[in-house]
């Protein structure tokens, strides 16, 4: 067998001289680098006869092995970066717009109504720009944009060496792509990490995209100010031209802008931009982009703002819908538009009969609706620029007698007509007393007459009758989802409810089915089969229908909201909390249902308020437009001493004279009288009427019911 060529006990003894130790048997330090090896080993003539081929060669180690270690090292980190950037930014993100997009609301005849978000432009392709457009650019950004390979040493040089010796406004060292990076990919954190991956973006969009990819989408997504984003957005939002037609000047204006948008954007900084203008046509001439004799010809840019109107930003309506918009679109890459249900001739409408109110510190709301809930118009108050406190939909306030819907709902179920009896008189429910605020009583009458005079009385008796839980299931049944108390005193409308909620219950009546859901966006399609299980409404139909038409027709043309009524068939509640704190009529009309509701925000009352005065001519107004109808014809009562009763409200502009106003009239020479619900008498003639007895002394015309009692204070 032959022997293992290395062992020291083999090797030919004549190798060795004598007293030399076999080379297993040397310590390491005698076989490490650079020592000589002893006398006689290692330095033979390989031609000797004593030389053996087997024996190791020395080892040294090189000088650069760290180095290439460390090379070799950050390539492979550069290449695990550059697969992780390739996961988590991809380059269709550096089109991806810079805070979210902006969506359009449009009316229901697909007219713009709001706008919320940024304004961006559809991307630009720099090299269809002109010479001059894109070189403003790169003259004040990155004057060799098309040399460096991301990043500018020189520029970073340059702006350091400037932050340092001087003591006046610092610079920037960043190239185009960096900006690029650090604007579609990065924060704004001032912090080394950042800049460190703002620079390996850097690198990969260089090494992934053309120069005139990396310039086009720059120019696509800078901000411009006045919440402009893109060139091609921001030239038409101050020149109102595309970016292919712009000037020297205004390229080199909006050039300028990117420094500093918010402080020197033209609309509100115009000086500061033009002198920021005349830098950038500096920066031209300098860099070799633009001769001086044509720099010399460049004159300060005019701003030519489109005349367009501009969409606002919020109103009543659009700050109610624009949640639900929003999930409807889902994630939003791009500017979107999302239609809505409004009608604008019928919002213009509801806004004017808002206006002619009449009223002073008292707030008002109104919305209308389609019976299904289609919502087509809304005001939440006198105005939104003052306070975008929605109140149609953001205020809790009690509905006073309104409330009385659900309370006669439960009657007609439990098999009551409106010709059933009922006693309209005081009544005692364990400590509670209610009472007609007018303080008079007719004693038995039938419920169609407790509700056109909205006796509080009547339906104190009638939810002892049919229960509490009764009358509670049915205002849940027509959509009421806020908390109701488990007492009797909610029959005149003690607990809270929005004005939108407590009008969509109203439009169950009109649409004979509930419960109907306010919606300010176009049905999407078919509905899924969980919906159709979970949303779908139930009949109102048959006798109980109809006897809520009759209760609601008894009230809004012959009842306390007779100021409402229409030439057309009109239903409809009024409603005044106690102290006349607030003030309803909830009604429909055609195919129209509409509430309105008048108070103050700090429910402080409203001395002579209620909702047989001004929320009902309110609602009157507004639906003689809609509908394009007149008022009913104001019935003529020829009394004995020839008195005449008429409604001069509006005619006069009373609106908002305080109850009792006898006096205040007789000042001047007029012989009228204002009774609390807001009807106008007119007496002809001349004599003296201090014998007769007042309004409320005597007892009422089979037409003409007391005035919307306000509920009393339970406590």
């Amino acid at each position: 067998m032959r022997p293992y060529p290395f062992d020291p006990a083999t090797a030919p003894s004549g190798n060795r001289p004598a007293g030399t130790p076999a080379r297993g048997d040397r310590s390491p330090l005698e076989l490490s680098d650079g020592l000589p090896p002893p006398d006689g080993y290692g330095g033979q003539d390989p031609n000797s006869e004593g030389y053996s081929s087997n024996l190791p060669v020395p080892y040294r180690r090189s000088r650069w092995r760290w180095p290439l270690r460390i090379l070799g090292g950050g390539i492979i980190l550069f290449v695990l970066a550059v697969i992780w950037l390739a996961i988590t930014a991809p380059l269709s993100k550096s089109l991806e717009p810079l805070t979210p997009p902006s969506i359009t609301l449009l009316a229901e005849d697909g007219t713009p109504i709001a706008r919320r978000g940024a304004i961006i432009g559809t991307p630009v392709d720099a090299s269809k720009l002109p010479a001059n457009v894109t070189n403003a650019f790169l003259a004040i950004e990155d004057r060799r944009f098309k040399s460096h390979w991301g990043v500018d040493p020189r520029g970073i040089a340059r702006a350091f060496w400037h932050n340092m010796t001087s003591s006046g406004r610092s610079q920037g060292g960043s190239t185009i792509t960096q900006q690029l990076a650090k604007n579609a990919f990065l924060d704004s954190d001032r912090t080394a990490a950042r800049k460190i991956r703002e620079v390996m973006i850097a690198f990969w969009l260089e090494a992934w995209l053309s120069k005139n990819e990396i310039l086009s989408r720059y120019l696509s997504n800078v901000y411009f100010g006045d919440n402009v984003y893109g060139l091609r957005s921001a030239a038409k939002h101050y020149f109102s031209r595309d970016p292919e037609d712009l000037s020297i000047a205004q390229a080199a204006m909006l050039a300028g802008l990117v420094k500093a948008p918010s402080r020197l954007a033209p609309t509100v900084n115009l000086k500061g931009a033009r002198d920021r203008q005349k830098l950038v046509v500096g920066a031209m001439v300098d860099g070799g982009f633009l001769d001086k004799a044509v720099a010399a010809d460049v004159s300060p840019a005019r701003l030519a703002m489109s005349t367009t109107k501009q969409l606002p930003d919020g109103t009543y309506f659009a700050d109610w819908v624009l949640p639900e918009a929003r999930d409807r679109a889902g994630e939003i890459a791009t500017e979107t538009t999302v239609k809505t249900t409004l009608d604008r001739r019928l919002q213009k409408a509801a806004e004017r009969a808002v206006r002619s109110a009449g009223l002073k510190q008292a707030q008002v709301a109104l919305v209308a609706m389609r019976p299904d809930g289609r919502v087509v118009a809304m005001v939440g108050g006198k105005s939104y620029a003052d306070s975008p406190f929605n109140r149609a939909v953001q205020a809790r306030r009690q509905p006073g007698s309104a409330f009385k819907l659900f309370v006669y709902l439960a009657a007609m179920r439990s098999g009551l007509t409106p010709d059933s009896k009922i006693e309209d008189e005081p009544i005692t429910i364990a400590d509670w007393s209610p009472k007609n605020s007018d303080g008079r009583y007719e004693g038995e009458i039938t419920l169609r007459r407790a509700f056109a005079k909205s006796s509080n009385v009547a339906a104190a008796r009638l939810i002892q009758q049919v229960g509490v839980k009764t009358v509670i299931r049915a205002a849940r049944d027509l959509g009421i989802s806020t908390p109701i108390a488990n007492e009797a005193t909610i029959a005149l409308g003690t607990s809270t409810v929005s004005l939108l909620e407590l009008t969509s219950a109203y439009a169950a009546v009109a649409a004979q089915s509930y419960p109907v859901r306010a919606s300010g966006l176009e049905p999407s399609g078919e509905r899924s089969w969980l919906q159709s299980l979970t949303q779908g409404g139930r009949p109102l139909t048959g006798a109980v229908h109809d006897h809520m038409l009759d209760l609601l027709s008894a009230s809004a043309e012959t009842g306390t909201g007779r100021q409402a009524a229409l030439s057309v068939k009109t239903y409809g509640k009024t409603g005044t909390t106690q102290d006349n704190r607030d003030a309803l009529f909830i009604g429909f009309a055609g195919d129209l249902v509409v509430g309105v509701w008048v108070g103050n925000d700090d429910n402080k009352p409203n001395a002579g308020l209620s909702g047989g005065g001004i929320p009902a001519r309110v609602w009157r107004d507004f639906m003689m437009r809609a509908l394009n109808v007149g008022p009913a014809v104001a019935p003529v009562t020829e009394t004995a001493d020839n008195e005449m009763e008429v409604d001069l409200g509006n005619q006069l502009g009373l609106d908002g004279i305080e109850a009792p106003i006898e006096e205040a009239i007789d000042g001047l020479g007029l012989n009228l009288r204002v009774g609390p619900d807001g009807s106008i008498e007119l007496n002809r003639s001349n004599r003296d009427r201090s014998d007769r007895p007042r309004r409320e002394d005597r007892a009422p015309r089979g037409d003409e019911p007391p005035p919307d009692e306000p509920p009393l204070d339970p406590r």
